[in-house]
This record gives structure tokens, C-alpha cells and sequence, in this order.
């Protein structure tokens, strides 16, 4: 408990301090990275680049590539095997509630005008609904009716989680919202309910994913991924990391992507550093189950976000510098790769929350 906490004062306090150091040495108001509701755009737009498009895409492949091709080898010879179960009656509920807050999210109906931006919620709360009878369904059990109170303080937790990214993008301005005019404690409210629902979502989705034995034989059996002076390597991405924070703000076109990975890098040094297991080290026996599984929970997940995202009245807008073209809804076709290290970076904060007591026989229980 002592080392966890002494992560969460180190990690919190390098996110919330380091990206507003560095603006406030460079001579900039605060106050502009602190307006709220955040409205004014400071952050100038950058064209297309070719080049950029090609360089990200191929590191984006280099690593997808060799990890799918061994995916489909392992899977082909262990065909998944069906369980059959009943959809329980609350699924059934949640099929409902999606259906309908799916239509009165993309329809303008007049009387339904005042409660049009609040639709995200309800849409996802019916998205963790189902995703959850649909694992009761295939392995008889589920998080919401079998860990009820871990699966309740997801959702704080989760709000917290996500501010946290928000204010990272003060500083990038990568996504900013559209919609109906709120005060700063309306905002405030509204948002934190929505954030809400991204930790439950994934982790439901995760759940579910690993109810099928098939998914665990896929990402199996992958070449060991061990790491030297692995102390000395974590102190150097913990630095790394750190200036990369620091320079976020004066450089937001080409470090906008440290928004996703300082959180995770920052909080893996720091367990190596204090001799910890953490989120990779199964990797290093061929086990890539955790990291993978997180990595395909999130991006499930983020088709979602950002479909049903499209057609909203309250709704988000990207900027991604150099590579904003070829969008499937909102997000530009390379953005969705920022959802793989995102998932994992859920999966990190799972594991903290994650009761000691769950058994390995339960596919959260990987931790």
C-alpha cells in the first residue's frame, strides 16, 4: 500500500506540474492552459504531412504486424468452443436503454432538446450493461453481478482518470468539444459523469474478450520480451518521460503523443525502480495476454466512442497534427492506434483497484 501510494504522488504530481512548468518558464499566462469550460483554441493547426503519415504508420505496423500473424497462426489450430448460456433479463434491459438512447442521440426530436447533450452517458451505461451479460452469458459470471463493489468504484475512479487526460490536452489541444453552452459547475458535473463510464467499459469489454479461450491461446506463446538492467532503462524512460512533460506545452505538435504514453511509462519505471511486477513482466515469458487483450478491450471500445460520438449534439473534434486524414467518424485512421497504449494504461489502473482475493480462475484475476 506504502509503494502504491508513493507512485500515485509521484505520478500525479509530474502530470499536473511538469506540462504548466514548462509554459510558465517560456513566459505564457496559465491562465490560458486553466480556462473553464475550456473554450479559446491557442494551439496552431499543423497540414497534413506524407511523410509523417508514412514514418508513424510504420511504426504503428512494425509492431501490429509481426503480433497478428502470430496471433492467426496460434488460433488456427485451436478452433474457440461455444458456450451456450442464457442472456439474462438485465441484458435485455440494457439492449433496450442502448437502443433508445442510441436513436435520441442522432435524432433532433423538439421535445427531447433539453436533455440532448446528455445522451453519452445513458449509451454507455447500456454499453456496460450488455457487454456484461454477454460474459454472464458465455462464462457465467460477470463484473457487475460478481464483483459488485469493485465494479461500482470503477466508475469514480474513473472520472479522476480521465481529468487527468484532459488537462494533459490542455496543453496539445488535440480534441476539443462542441455543443450546448454550460457553466464551469454544469461542465464540470456533466463531464465527470461521462468519464465516468471509460474505465467500466473497458474493463467489462476486457472481461468479456477473455471469457473466450481462444483469445488466451492467441496471445500466448509469443517470443519472450526481457529488457536488461532493466533499473537502469527504467530510470532513463522516467526521465525521459519527465521532459518530455515539461516541453509538452512548447512542443504540442510533436509530443502530443506522450498525452497517452507518459502515464503509462512514468508509473512502469517507477515499479521497476521499486522491484515491482508490473503489466509487461509476463511478457518476458512469451505471456502477452495482459497487454494485448487491454490493448484490443480499448479499441473496441474506442469504435464506440467515437461512432456514437458523430452524429451527437454534444460531441468532440480532433486535431491531431500531420496525420489528420482518412477519418472513420471523427478520429483520423492513425489516431486509433493512441487507444492500444491507452488500454493498457486502464489495465494498470485496474490492477490497483483489483481485490487481492479474485482467483486466477477469472480472467481479470491475470494481475
Amino acid at each position: 500500500m506504502k509503494k502504491t501510494l508513493i507512485k500515485v504522488i509521484v505520478l500525479v504530481t509530474m502530470l499536473l506540474s511538469l506540462p504548466m512548468a514548462g509554459i510558465l518558464l517560456a513566459g505564457r499566462p496559465a491562465s490560458l492552459y486553466l480556462e473553464f469550460p475550456p473554450k479559446t483554441i491557442y494551439v496552431g493547426e499543423t497540414p497534413f504531412s506524407w511523410p509523417a503519415f508514412a514514418a508513424y504508420s510504420l511504426f504503428i505496423l512494425t509492431f501490429l504486424v509481426p503480433v497478428l500473424a502470430h496471433a492467426v497462426r496460434r488460433g488456427s489450430a485451436c478452433p474457440d468452443k461455444t458456450i451456450s448460456g442464457f442472456f439474462p433479463w438485465w441484458g435485455w434491459l440494457g439492449v433496450f436503454l442502448g437502443g433508445s438512447s442510441w436513436v435520441l442521440a442522432w435524432t433532433r426530436f423538439p421535445w427531447f432538446e433539453p436533455f440532448q447533450p446528455h445522451t453519452f452517458t445513458p449509451l454507455w451505461v447500456a454499453y456496460i450493461i450488455v457487454v456484461n451479460a454477454l460474459t454472464y452469458r458465455r462464462a457465467g459470471r460477470c463484473l457487475l453481478r460478481d464483483e459488485p463493489l469493485f465494479f461500482l468504484l470503477l466508475f469514480p475512479v474513473s472520472a479522476a482518470f480521465w481529468w487527468f487526460f484532459e488537462y494533459l490536452n490542455r496543453f496539445v489541444q488535440n480534441w476539443y468539444y462542441v455543443g450546448p453552452e454550460f457553466s464551469a459547475l454544469e461542465y464540470f458535473l456533466y463531464a465527470t459523469l461521462s468519464f465516468s463510464t471509460v474505465l467500466p467499459a473497458f474493463a467489462s469489454t476486457r472481461d468479456w474478450l477473455l471469457s473466450f479461450p481462444n483469445i488466451e491461446k492467441r496471445f500466448q506463446g509469443f517470443p519472450s520480451a526481457q529488457v536488461r538492467r532493466q533499473r537502469s532503462v527504467a530510470a532513463f524512460v522516467l526521465i525521459a518521460a519527465g521532459t518530455g512533460l515539461f516541453l509538452l506545452g512548447l512542443l504540442p505538435h510533436h509530443l502530443f503523443a506522450l498525452l497517452w504514453m507518459s502515464p503509462l511509462l512514468v508509473w512502469v519505471s517507477l515499479q521497476v525502480l521499486l522491484k515491482e511486477a508490473h503489466i509487461f513482466s509476463a511478457m518476458g515469458h512469451g505471456d502477452w495476454r495482459l497487454v494485448l487483450t487491454s490493448a484490443l478491450a480499448a479499441l473496441m471500445c474506442g469504435f464506440f466512442w467515437e461512432m456514437w460520438n458523430y452524429w451527437s449534439l454534444a460531441k468532440w473534434i480532433y486535431r491531431v497534427p500531420f496525420v489528420h486524414r482518412f477519418q472513420v467518424f471523427e478520429m483520423p485512421l492513425l489516431g486509433y492506434a493512441g487507444y492500444l497504449p491507452f488500454g493498457v494504461e486502464c489495465a494498470v489502473i485496474v490492477s490497483v483497484l483489483l481485490p487481492s482475493h479474485r482467483s486466477r480462475k477469472q480472467p481479470l484475476g491475470l494481475f
